[in-house]
């Protein structure tokens, strides 16, 4: 990422985020406290108010009061990435599927390993909901944030607990 870049750290339910982007677009969004945290650059520009709207609609998020998001994102990656990176903004809120049926969405019957590594590497945490994929037999597994959030993330989705 250039010298234009902007940040911001905001607090969550789910421990701090960083949201990376510019003044058009979300580029990325990390917590801090997951198996990879991204480290803040020191070229970046810290600029709280260029992500007064995603902030705010994360906070709905978590308050439970929003199941769609409107941000607009700036996703970098392969080919094969931004497909399925688009396919998981498809999954419906509060819905899970596995893996292998996601390699199927995309057209990759055979490639639910390379699915599960094109999750992970998902620049967009909660927005892009990687979370909403689990294993075939309904395990939990591969989370970049851990998986006591992704569990939490699940829970808020289906009702089960409000996070805020």
């Amino acid at each position: 990422m250039t010298p234009h870049v902007l940040y911001d750290t905001i607090p969550s339910p789910i421990g701090e985020l960083l949201l990376i982007g510019d003044r058009d677009a979300l580029h990325g969004l990390h917590m801090l406290e997951g198996r990879r945290p991204v480290p803040v650059d020191p070229r970046w520009r810290h600029a709280p108010d260029a992500f007064t709207d995603v902030a705010g609609q994360l906070d709905e998020y978590f308050q439970g009061r929003r199941a769609t998001f409107t941000v607009p994102l700036a996703l970098t990656g392969t080919t094969f990435q931004l497909r399925v990176w688009a396919a998981l903004q498809q999954i419906g809120h509060g819905q899970t599927i596995s893996y292998a049926e996601l390699a199927r969405r995309i057209g990759q019957p055979a490639g639910a390993r390379a699915v599960g590594l094109a999750n992970g590497r998902n620049p967009v945490a909660v927005i892009v909901p990687c979370h909403r994929v689990i294993a075939t037999d309904g395990r939990l597994t591969g989370y970049g944030g851990g998986l006591e959030r992704k569990r939490l993330l699940l829970d808020l989705e289906s009702g089960a607990v409000p996070l805020l």
